[in-house]
């Protein structure tokens, strides 16, 4: 059986270097070398999500686990017996046999594997092996084809479980994964284009789409059942009763959507975004907003899966199906048709407009291209890296953001800073929810752990030697946090890069390597 030192010993190397290739052939040669049982457990842990999910293991019980061991001892296959001992430590007592695991847990580690421990409870395990670098790693330690197994992942939620099934039934096993009604896959995501022109030019005929400013919501029916997901794919189901209601109210057995479920007024236009998430799952108490769900996507209807079907069958599929409340959209390559979609959606007080090739697949978890969403304030979705105290009228609030975009391999980079449009409401909540997200200090600088995503609007971007990204954000203000994204969620450093003056952004200034302050 293999040790605990190994894997954290694998996990130090892909820390250690940013080659994207170095890292996937780190992984894969380590897990072609686990026995077959471990590999979904050594999966789980390299990503940074524990097979056990969240167990509840706070910063102050983690920081108990000590290192004491001077030699590495613990088997892979331990660590996991562990977790579920905590997983199931529940009820009158269970504080107290929780302390009692952790601390003979922390006698058996080195200090090196109690470090990577601590940050695999905490959710801070940040080496760079992401689900998509995993992915490839796994098709290689397998030896299978990476699309199979980084869909045959996606269909089934459950990337350990794709781990074991490749190396124990190969490629053939993993081509036979199919959509399971009830069952969450990850959404596809949107890229970003400056005007429907552009976007129109890189997708060809499209749907073209309101934007709506809601939240997102994937629904599965299978009979009288039904289950509502986040983007998250957390389950509201039973926060959104009303929901539930129309979707089996449907002419169909089965049905797997894609939309979005927003707040609106009497007069048919939408509320803001806070409005509609501070009400989002109750519908029913007087003076809250009514929230309805709008769809967009159909990725299975009666038996027949549709990710793989072209838009423009699935766009079919949707009209076939009566009573479905489908978002405004019109079929077109004409950039004048698609700009009046823009211009109705901004009228009516929604976002703006996506822009969807007619041709393209459903891409379960990828952020390709053709996807495109078009706004016409700027507005990006970055990761609260760092927030500083405030001075005069703010003294006393963690005020002024440092604000990360993702890059290449998921990471969060710092691109900005801002304070700006942020109210008295805002600051007094900030101050305390990043209190409790506090990492480090470093003066009047307070590090957190990257978990907030918050939307900036702001004027475009501008090439700046001062960031890793080598961009900086111009003249970002907050509208918002995003409550309902996760890191995971936040937009890219391509992103912002898109934002440039046309003639730079083919082209990646240089930065020095310092910190950035």
């Amino acid at each position: 059986m293999t040790r605990l030192g190994d894997l954290v010993a694998t996990s130090a190397a892909v820390a250690d270097t940013s080659s994207r290739t170095a890292k996937v052939t780190a992984l894969a040669d380590f897990l072609a070398g686990l026995d077959v049982d471990e590999v979904p457990i050594a999966t789980a842990y390299l990503t940074g999500a524990p097979r056990q999910g969240r167990i509840g293991v706070a910063w102050a019980a983690a920081a108990t686990i000590t290192g004491l061991a001077p030699a590495a001892t613990v088997e892979i296959a331990d660590l996991d017996d562990t977790l579920h001992l905590l997983e199931a430590s529940t009820g009158p007592g269970s504080q107290r046999r929780r302390a009692d695991v952790l601390a003979d847990l922390g006698a058996r580690l080195t200090e090196a594997e109690a470090d990577f421990v601590r940050r695999l409870l905490t959710g801070q395990l940040r080496q760079g092996a992401l689900a998509g670098l995993m992915a490839d790693a796994v098709a290689r330690a397998a030896g299978v084809p990476a699309p199979l197994v980084r869909r045959a992942a996606m269909l089934s939620g459950d990337l350990p479980a794709t781990a074991r099934l490749a190396r124990t039934d190969g490629a053939a096993a993993l081509a036979a994964v199919r959509l399971t009604v009830g069952v969450a896959i990850q959404p596809m995501l949107a890229s970003t284009a400056t005007d429907v022109g552009e976007a129109l030019a890189a997708t060809g005929p499209a749907s073209v789409e309101f934007k709506l400013d809601g939240v997102r919501i994937q629904a599965h029916r299978d009979g009288d059942t039904v289950r509502l997901y986040t983007r998250n794919l957390n389950d509201v189901t039973d926060r959104m009763p009303s929901v539930v209601d129309e979707l089996r109210a449907l002419p169909v057995s089965a049905v797997v959507l894609d939309g979005e479920v927003l707040g609106v007024t009497e007069e048919g236009t939408p509320h803001a975004f806070q409005d509609s998430a501070g009400s989002f799952g109750r519908r029913t108490r007087p003076g809250e907003i009514a929230l309805d769900a709008s769809w967009f996507d159909v990725l299975h209807v009666d038996g027949r899966d549709l990710i793989d079907e072209p838009l423009a069958a699935r766009i079919a599929a949707m009209d076939a199906i009566t009573g479905l409340r489908r978002i405004p959209s019109v079929t077109t390559d004409d950039p004048d048709a698609a700009q009046r979609v823009l211009d109705d959606a901004i009228a009516t007080g929604h976002e703006g407009a996506m822009v969807k090739a007619l041709a393209s697949t459903y891409d379960a978890g990828r952020r390709g291209k053709a996807w495109r969403k078009i706004k016409p304030v700027h507005t990006l979705d970055l990761v609260v890296l760092a927030v500083e105290w405030g001075s005069g009228r703010r003294r006393g609030w963690l005020s002024n953001l440092h604000l990360g975009a993702l890059d290449d391999d998921g990471r969060p980079v710092m691109v900005g800073k801002t304070f700006k449009g942020l109210t008295d409401e805002m600051l007094t909540w900030q101050t305390a929810h990043f209190l409790e997200l506090e990492d480090h200090r470093d003066g009047h600088v307070v590090y957190l752990r990257p978990e907030q995503v918050v939307e900036i609007a702001l004027d475009g971007a501008q090439a700046s030697t001062r960031y890793p990204g080598g961009v900086a954000l111009r003249f970002a203000r907050v509208r918002r946090y995003r409550h309902d994204k996760g890191p995971a969620d936040a937009d890219t450093l391509d992103a912002v890069r898109a934002l440039l003056p046309r003639a730079r952004r083919t082209g990646r200034p240089p930065h020095d390597g310092s910190p950035v302050t």
